[in-house]
């Protein structure tokens, strides 16, 4: 089945996605359409093809995102094959549909994008194996990790590069696992402006979505509408230092569809200067 959540002016409204056909539910959003899933109501339709998507999670309780889950991309690296996932968070202010313009930060000079396969929590799960870690995804979905790497690598923690306000989209839509064959060997892209700056394929992880989560639950209860963000492969050599505004960007996983962002210039100031005149007083 699949699922997305779906913007109709300043509402929104939950659809099953039927081919080129999406069917309005009577839920908020594509995980509560998930989670009542036998108890639905079709409330209208429209041309999926032209439907303004938003992301697929509205709030999740808990966002966490793995570094290093390529195999080629860790050899790319000449990094060893981590024992354990590396995990840091985002939280719901970092998340945008998958067809939003994405205001690139004027702090930045170094703005990069990264293809991910996100996986949807669709039960709570606390302290689980792996069997029942698997049974507990609603499903899969297209996320960008954009990221500002120069404040990233200003300190060993990633976390102030990662979680710029909307700047990781995250659909169309909710796919369940049975339509994917749990996302074993599906093809993940990222271009920008038809350049290709990223190609890979899920075969490649060195965790497993089902892996991923039971490790998370061990540390922390998840919920019904958490998002775990799988890790991204390794760039082609067309891919460019930074992302600017103005570029077309297109992520990409065979069997799910695209989040289809254009980028924008940010409206705020570069505050970089006024921090450093503060902090050298």
């Amino acid at each position: 089945m699949r699922f997305a959540t779906i913007r109709t002016g300043n509402t929104l409204t939950a659809a099953r996605i039927e081919g080129d056909r999406a069917v309005l539910v009577n839920a908020s959003d594509a995980v509560e359409a998930y989670l009542r899933r036998d108890r639905l109501t079709d409330i209208g339709d429209m041309d999926a093809r032209t439907a303004h998507y938003a992301r697929v999670s509205l709030a999740p309780a808990h966002i966490l995102c793995v570094g290093l889950n390529y195999r080629s991309h860790i050899e790319e690296l000449g990094y060893p094959t981590p024992t354990y996932p590396t995990f840091f968070a985002k939280f719901p202010s970092t998340l945008t549909g998958p067809r939003d313009t994405i205001a690139l930060p004027r702090i930045s000079d170094h703005i990069d994008g990264e293809a991910e396969l996100a996986v949807i929590v669709g039960q709570r799960l606390r302290r689980a194996g792996v069997e029942d870690a698997n049974h507990a995804i609603a499903g899969y979905c297209v996320a960008n990790d954009l990221s500002l790497r120069d404040w990233q690598h200003r300190t060993t923690e990633a976390l102030q590069g990662k979680v710029f306000d909307r700047s990781t989209p995250l659909g169309p839509m909710l796919v369940t696992p049975e339509e994917l064959d749990n996302a074993r060997d599906l093809t993940v892209t990222f271009t920008v402006d038809g350049v290709e700056w990223q190609h890979g394929s899920t075969s490649d992880l060195l965790f497993t979505p089902a892996e991923l989560l039971a490790y998370c639950s061990t540390f922390l209860t998840l919920e019904p509408g958490d998002v775990i963000l799988t890790g991204t492969p390794g760039k082609t050599a067309h891919a460019a230092k930074s992302l600017t505004p103005g570029r077309h960007l297109v992520t990409a996983i065979e069997g799910i569809g695209a989040a289809i962002n254009p980028t924008g210039t940010d409206p705020l100031p570069d505050t970089r200067a006024i921090w450093r005149e503060e902090t050298d007083q």
